[in-house]
């Protein structure tokens, strides 16, 4: 089917929240495609973002959770820095912001 991707998730993670609510966890987003930041840094284009992390019961970003192993040039001093600046680039905290459909959707 045309325009159609398939991600695998864990059973466990959360239902994706509709656009606008809360981000829960759910890893749709960062499964479908990496983000903005993710391309930048992990010169990641396509698939999976390499830096999602599953972290009982939800995905988490590990640019965010763990940017040293990521990012293994960034000192250790500059990683809450790094935390807070990436947060506000990625807008994390302002709500769902991924258009992507699934299967509990339909």
């Amino acid at each position: 089917m045309a325009g159609r991707q398939v991600v695998w998730l864990k059973a466990e993670a959360p239902a994706k929240p509709a656009p606008g609510l809360p981000c829960n966890g759910c890893g749709v987003c960062c499964a479908a495609a990496p983000c903005p930041l993710s391309r930048l840094l992990l010169k990641h284009r396509a698939g999976p973002c390499p830096a999602l992390e599953w972290e009982a019961p939800r995905y988490r970003c590990g640019l965010l959770r763990s940017p040293g192993h990521h990012l293994p040039r960034l000192p250790r001093w500059a990683e809450p820095l790094f935390r807070r600046l990436a947060r506000r680039y990625l807008a994390i905290g302002h709500g769902c912001d991924s258009l992507a459909t699934t299967e509990e959707d339909r």
